[in-house]
């Protein structure tokens, strides 16, 4: 490149310059022959194009606004859907804990402490109390439920002050006795002060859930005390294949049906329909549908419409996506979504005249502009044609002038940035900032850009610098806390060489670095030895750190000489102490007689052991279950027995075996298990639980290991070694 008369030959200078005059002579040579030829053309071409326009928007309109209503109607639908249906799930969650929690109690209702419920006390209206009902005639006091059930008082309140949806919890019993937590006190009572009898037993809640013998939603019903419109989650209360009453939440409707009410507009409202193909809420002003519960609504799923039948059947089962139906000779667009929880279904309808009137507003307006322009394109051509003159022979000079004066501008910050990102590319200097760039425009927004990326690649830099140390600090100090997990296991094996009564295998297979199941084994004196099998609830550090106290806790008490009952009662009341975190661990203990295989347990919640006898094959021992160690206060647990022979097999585990899951969500499951012992029963301890361990690993595939993995086996040999080596 050459520089005459400050202009390089060759650069991007000359070359801005050049691509002016070029283009300027372009312009004006086409310009010039084609610019009448195209003022008489295009005043023809306005009408036909007009009138191609109008068929095209037309197409492309009604073509946008099916995309636009059925991404958009689908969408908001659907999100109706999973909002309301979530309220429902909300609630269904709480009863079934409410019920499982009532179960266990009355389940275990011999060591549990026996309380009282007070009758409703008007002076406690407005706030959260637990009260007693009964139904007319019936004695309170002899109810032989209330005394076990008053234990459930507490969780109850909890659950009424989180469950933001509900207006009570309730639970009703087979005796006529009923005891409900909400804050409506002053309701349970007469204009004359008597308190109202409840009919529990005749409540259509009540009748269901009896009848099912499941968790259930009712229809849509009228609150007793409050007269507001509500549907009732309830689920039935069995202990040992006895019936002994239901437990329930509603949940008020009135925030729905003022919502739905809300969402009437010009041609468009939304609406629930009930599994029975009922529409229970909707804006009073629908043109369509008659609103109700019961025989008070038709069943649309049996409508004489079929295109309106078989899409209410459509929409109560799955997300529908947008439909044109034709209703008393007038077309509406409808979708649905399912709520699954209570199947119901949301419905979003939109009058197909109200959807189109954007097309023929467009239309409208589009004719009106057309006409305007053509007006003005005939007046402006004239005019433009004496200013294109001027104008042609102004822009000549100054884009002469304009050209070689900002291409130089241009040229220089370009030239100097390049010398620095050259420079820094060799010596590594970052990108600065200089006057020369703040040239105002993209030039500067350039220089910008390259002086923000160097500050923040030296940042990058440092912050990378930084994690990394940081994330191997944290990597060295799980991999030290998984060492010592391990390290506190019994690890080595054999444990006891010279024992030849028995042969024991374990292992413990974290689902993170550390987790929070564990096994233990360990001989009390000569002729006893202590098994243990617990899982902590939770994953990670904290499990780990509650896993080891709880280690500790039973190894202490059973080191004392106590029955297996007695371990887990003193380890309950120790670990209940400043629970803070309400942390739990199931556990399943045992302790051998080694020298005649006489084996006493007891079991906090664990799974069932599997069993082998010397001739048959493994099977599940459903053993009794007592409530998890840390969970309550004052429990008490039972023992068993079992009478091991010589060459039985005793298979202890975790819930992370049968609920090892693969790639599609199947759990690995009893059966499998099961099958995966049998087919080594013949081996040793450790190659039984090396087959269990292949088995899950080829179930499982490349999942992700969902929750650790704990197992231990024992062969029972009594003096059978011994006497082969004499």
């Amino acid at each position: 490149m050459k520089k005459i008369f400050g202009i390089t030959i060759g650069g991007l200078q000359s070359k801005i310059l050049n691509l002016f005059l070029i283009i300027f002579i372009i312009t004006i040579a086409c310009g010039s022959a084609i610019s009448v030829y195209q003022s008489k053309y295009l005043e023809g071409v306005v009408q036909s194009t007009k009138e191609e326009q109008q068929t095209a928007i037309k197409s492309v309109s009604a073509d946008t606004m099916q995309q636009v209503m059925d991404a958009s109607m689908t969408k908001t639908n659907a999100l109706q859907a999973y909002i309301a249906d979530e309220i429902f799930e909300s609630v269904k969650s709480d009863v079934s804990t409410l019920q499982k929690l009532t179960e266990d109690a009355f389940a275990n209702s011999a060591v549990l402490p026996r309380g009282t419920v007070g009758l409703p006390d008007p002076k406690n209206d407005g706030k959260l109390t637990s009260q007693l009902l009964c139904e007319e005639g019936v004695d309170y006091t002899a109810s032989e439920y209330l005394p076990v059930a008053a234990n459930m008082t507490a969780a109850m309140e909890a659950m009424f002050t989180n469950a933001i949806y509900s207006a009570n919890v309730y639970m009703g019993f087979e005796d006529g006795t009923h005891i409900v937590t909400d804050i409506t006190s002053s309701d349970k009572f007469d204009e004359s002060g008597r308190l109202i009898p409840f009919p529990v037993r005749e409540r259509p809640w009540y009748q269901e859930a009896k009848a099912r013998g499941e968790l259930c939603f009712t229809g849509l019903e009228t609150d007793t005390y409050t007269d507001n419109i509500c549907v009732t989650c309830a689920a039935p209360i069995s202990v040992g294949g006895k019936f002994i009453g239901v437990v329930g939440m509603d949940i008020f409707l009135n925030d729905m049906s003022n919502y739905v009410e809300q969402s009437s507009n010009n041609g468009g409202f939304i609406c629930i329909v009930s599994d029975q193909g009922q529409v229970i809420l909707s804006p009073d002003d629908n043109p369509l549908f008659t609103v109700g519960n019961g025989g008070e609504a038709d069943d649309l799923t049996k409508s004489e419409n079929r295109e309106l039948a078989d899409f209410i059947s459509s929409a109560l089962k799955q997300s529908t996506g947008l439909r044109l139906l034709n209703i008393d000779e007038k077309n509406y667009y409808m979708c649905g979504s399912p709520m699954d929880s209570v199947g119901w279904s949301v419905i979003t309808v939109v009058d197909e005249e109200t959807a189109d009137s954007p097309t023929a507003l467009m239309l409208s307006e589009y004719d009106r502009i057309n006409d305007k322009s053509a007006a003005s394109y005939k007046d402006g051509t004239k005019k433009l044609m004496w200013q294109t003159i001027f104008v042609i022979g102004m822009i000549l000079i100054l884009g002469i002038i304009a050209s070689l004066v900002f291409a130089g501008k241009i040229v220089k910050p370009i030239e100097s940035m390049t010398a620095a990102i050259i420079e820094g590319s060799k010596t590594g200097k970052v990108f600065e900032m200089k006057p020369i760039y703040r040239t105002k425009d993209e030039i500067e927004v350039l220089a910008d850009t390259f002086d923000d990326l160097g500050k923040k690649t030296t940042k990058y830099i440092n912050d990378i610098t930084t994690i990394t140390a940081e994330k191997e600090r944290i990597s060295t100090e799980l991999s030290l806390a998984k060492q010592i997990q391990a390290a506190m296991l019994p690890h080595i094996f054999p444990p006891y060489p010279d024992r030849h009564e028995f042969d024991i295998y374990a292992t413990m297979d974290p689902a993170k670095e550390v987790g929070g199941d564990f096994y233990d084994f360990f001989l009390i004196d000569d002729d006893h030895l202590c098994l243990v099998m617990a899982d902590v609830s939770g994953k990670g550090i904290p499990a780990a750190l509650f896993m080891m106290i709880a280690k500790t806790q039973l190894h202490s008490y059973a080191m004392l000489g106590q029955s297996a009952g007695e371990i887990l009662t003193q380890t309950n009341e120790a670990l209940c102490t400043n629970n803070q975190v309400e942390m739990f661990v199931t556990v399943w203990v045992g302790i051998l007689e080694i020298s005649t295989g006489r084996l006493t347990a007891a079991n906090a919640g664990h799974e069932y052991p599997a069993i082998k006898r010397r001739d048959g094959k493994f099977e599940i021992f459903k053993d009794k279950h007592g409530f998890v160690v840390g969970g309550m206060n004052g429990t008490r647990y039972k023992e068993y027995e079992l009478q091991l022979e010589v060459g039985d097999k005793l298979f202890l585990y975790t819930d992370g075996v049968p609920e090892a899951t693969d790639a599609n969500e199947n759990m690995f499951g009893i059966e499998r298990m099961l099958d995966a012992l049998n087919q080594t029963s013949a081996g040793s301890s450790k190659e039984l639980l090396n087959s269990v361990s292949n088995t899950i690993s080829e179930f499982v595939g490349e999942a992700e290991q969902f929750d650790d993995l704990t197992m231990l086996c024992i062969e029972y040999n009594g003096n059978k070694k011994k006497d082969e080596q004499e």
